[in-house]
């Protein structure tokens, strides 16, 4: 009883149609958005894509023959795939020292991401001047951050750094996360790394459901689930499709940057500390509470006795984050 994908087919393509132009270079990494890297690459070669962008050296496609560019670094240490079509990122003044001669590469800047990068006080190192007449250059790479400076400050960001990196040797400028319709204002010659953006753009095409397994009646006080905690109150227990092996229930670090959103996290955390957890499953309309921290491959809520609990076999929606989610079936409708 698997926990579904539903992808309303028309419209996701019509939104990959409208967002995408040759100057964008689809990115298809980690769990493939939810989707499938296969299916990504699939349907960045159907709009008409001849370079995608991976996140690792595990995620270069076998026997792919359009130009992949890996994103994290070159490193010595690493098992590199062997491919005329595969365009290296090198971050390191010493990467580029030991990388191949003849190698495919795009150089990183540091930006203030601070994440990986060469930084602009070295572009002009002669380590770097030097290995630029041994490589094949692809162009310069600039990371940059979400949130906090917004657009503009990326735009700045990345006409100061590309002006600084054109002044050393000409070449292509490869961003991430600036608008489209902003890639102008930053030069010629700008192509534009995108996934989120590209893939779940448009989240009204997609539809999460988790099939009911199971439905048991309790009252309040009746202990269940492995840790046998008591119920709060009168009502069922549904058991659900979808556990931690699918994401369900993890979580990242919280990015929270404003008061209010510190405060909800803080009010999240004292529930979560009482043992009291909100799913991501909803029945009419509300999210309902986990009954226990969910299973490797199902969950457990608590339905009240006011609602009228789903049958066995009948689907209820879940609302994940698709990045970090696994599906048992992706299903085009």
């Amino acid at each position: 009883m698997p926990l579904i994908l539903h992808i309303d087919s028309d419209r996701w393509r019509d939104h990959l149609r409208s967002t995408w132009n040759p100057d964008i270079i689809p990115v298809a990494k980690g769990n493939g958005y939810g989707v499938g890297n296969a299916r990504l690459l699939a349907e960045s070669r159907a709009l008409g894509a001849k370079t995608v962008a991976v996140g690792t050296y595990n995620e270069v496609p076998p026997e792919f023959r359009d130009d992949v560019v890996v994103l994290s670094p070159w490193r010595p240490f690493l098992e590199i795939p062997q491919g005329k079509n595969v365009i290296h990122t090198v971050s390191r003044l010493a990467d580029l020292v030991s990388i191949p001669a003849g190698s495919r590469v795009l150089i990183e800047v540091q930006t203030s991401m601070r994440r990986h990068g060469i930084g602009a006080r070295e572009l002009r190192h002669t380590m770097l001047l030097n290995a630029l007449d041994r490589i094949k250059f692809e162009g310069w790479s600039l990371h940059f951050p979400m949130g906090a400076g917004g657009t503009s400050a990326n735009l700045r960001e990345a006409q100061e750094l590309g002006k600084a990196a054109r002044a050393v040797r000409q070449g292509p400028l490869w961003v991430s996360h600036v608008p489209a319709q902003k890639l102008a204002d930053i030069g010629e010659d700008v192509r534009l790394r995108m996934g989120t953006g590209l893939w779940l753009g448009d989240r009204g095409a997609f539809t999460v459901r988790a099939t009911v397994l199971d439905v048991h009646s309790v009252r309040r006080g009746e202990r269940v689930g492995y840790r046998q905690r008591r119920v709060a109150g009168d009502g069922h227990i549904l058991v659900v499709s979808g556990g931690t092996a699918h994401g369900v229930g993890l979580e990242a670090p919280t990015a929270a940057a404003t008061v209010r959103q510190r405060a909800i996290a803080m009010a999240k955390g004292s529930l979560d500390a009482a043992g009291m957890a909100l799913s991501p499953f909803t029945i009419e309309g509300k999210q309902r509470w986990f009954a226990e921290p969910p299973h490797m491959q199902a969950s457990m809520l608590f339905l009240p006795s006011s609602v009228a609990p789903p049958a066995v076999g009948d689907e209820v929606g879940v609302d994940v984050r698709f990045t970090t989610t696994v599906f048992d079936k992706v299903s085009m409708d």
